[in-house]
C-alpha cells in the first residue's frame, strides 16, 4: 500500500464547509445534495492525483474502463456521506433509512457489558457508528483513528456536536493502547480502521482485487493484546438516504502467544483484506482512499 494518504492535503476551505452545513441545516438536505453536483464535477476535472487513484481503484473493482461518469458518481458516493454526517451529528436520524445486517451479535456482546472491537475500513461512512452511539449514548464507543490530514472537516463536526472529540483516540500516542482497554472494560465499542498504513508501521502483503500491496499488521497484533472479540464493519452508502450496516464476527479472541503472534498476524489480515474485496466488488463508489492504493511498492 502507498502512504500517499498521508502526504494528501485536505481539499477545500473552512468557509465552503461551513457553509455547506448552514445550507444542510437551515435550508434543508435536497439544497445541501444540489450543492454536490457543481462541487463534485470540479473534483472530477481538476484533482489530478485523487482523480488518478479514482481510476486504479474503480478499474480494479468494476473490471471494465473508467470514464468521466464513474469518477463523478465516486466522488458524488464520499459527497453524500459527508453532507449526511452532519444530521447523524445533530441526531436527525429520521432523515435516513439505517439498515443492519448482523448487528445482533455484537449487541448481545455488549448488553452482557462485554467490550468488542471493530475492524473497519475507508470503505463507506464508518462514521455512522459513531455517530449513533455518541447520539443514543447507549453504550461507549471510541474510533482510533488519524486526524492530522483532515483538520477542517474535523474541526466542523466537533462544533457540531462537541461530544465527537471525545470519541477519537489518536493513533500512535503513548495512552493509545491505555485509552482502547479502558473502552473495552467499560463494556464500549472501538473502531479500527485497517486499510491505511502509517509509515514504519508492520505490514503484510496481500493479495488485493488482483495484486500484492501491504495492509497494516498492527490492528491485529493489537485485538491479541487485548483479547478481546473482534468484528467487522462496513457501512455502505446505497444512494438516497439509504445506509447499509454491515456487521460479521471476525474473531472470538485473537490470543497469540509471541511465538504465533506473527504468523496468526498474517493470516487473520490476509482474512480481513478477502471480506473487504467482497464488500468493494459489492459497493464500488463507497472507496474513500482517493491515491493510488498499489503504487510504491516491492
Amino acid at each position: 500500500m502507498s502512504h500517499g494518504w498521508l502526504r494528501q492535503r485536505e481539499r477545500g476551505t473552512r468557509f465552503l464547509y461551513a457553509f455547506m452545513a448552514w445550507v444542510a441545516l437551515r435550508i434543508g438536505r435536497p439544497a445541501g445534495r444540489a450543492l454536490l453536483y457543481p462541487i463534485c464535477v470540479y473534483y472530477a476535472l481538476f484533482s489530478g492525483a485523487a482523480s488518478r487513484g479514482s481510476r486504479v481503484f474503480l478499474g480494479r473493482a468494476l473490471g471494465r474502463r473508467v470514464g468521466f461518469r464513474d469518477l463523478f458518481r465516486h466522488y458524488h458516493c464520499f459527497a453524500s456521506t459527508l453532507l449526511d454526517r452532519v444530521y447523524l451529528l445533530v441526531g436527525q436520524f429520521d432523515r435516513f433509512e439505517i439498515v443492519p445486517r448482523g448487528n445482533e451479535a455484537v449487541l448481545e456482546r455488549l448488553r452482557r457489558g462485554e467490550g468488542c472491537i471493530l475492524f473497519g475500513s475507508h470503505l463507506g461512512s464508518f462514521e455512522i457508528a459513531r455517530a449513533v452511539g455518541v447520539s443514543l449514548r447507549e453504550f461507549p464507543i471510541k474510533v482510533l483513528k488519524y486526524e492530522e490530514n483532515s483538520p477542517l472537516v474535523n474541526a466542523l463536526l466537533g462544533k457540531l456536536n462537541p461530544d465527537v472529540a471525545h470519541t477519537v483516540i489518536p493513533t500512535g500516542t503513548p495512552t493509545s493502547m491505555l485509552r482502547v482497554k479502558e473502552c473495552l472494560d467499560e463494556g464500549g465499542l472501538v473502531g479500527i480502521l485497517c486499510d491505511r498504513v502509517v509509515q514504519g508501521e508492520k505490514t503484510v502483503a496481500c493479495k488485493f482485487l488482483g495484486e500484492v500491496t501491504r495492509f497494516p499488521a498492527g490492528p491485529v497484533l493489537m485485538a491479541s493484546v487485548l483479547n478481546a472479540p473482534v468484528f467487522l464493519f462496513f457501512g455502505l452508502y446505497r444512494g438516497a438516504n439509504r445506509y447499509e450496516i454491515h456487521i460479521e464476527p471476525f474473531a472470538e479472541r485473537i490470543g497469540m502467544d509471541r511465538q504465533e503472534r506473527q504468523k496468526n498476524a498474517r493470516l487473520l489480515t490476509e482474512r480481513y483484506v478477502e471480506r473487504l474485496e467482497h464488500y468493494c466488488r459489492l459497493a464500488p463508489y463507497n472507496w474513500f482512499n482517493f491515491y493510488d492504493y498499489w503504487q510504491g511498492q516491492d
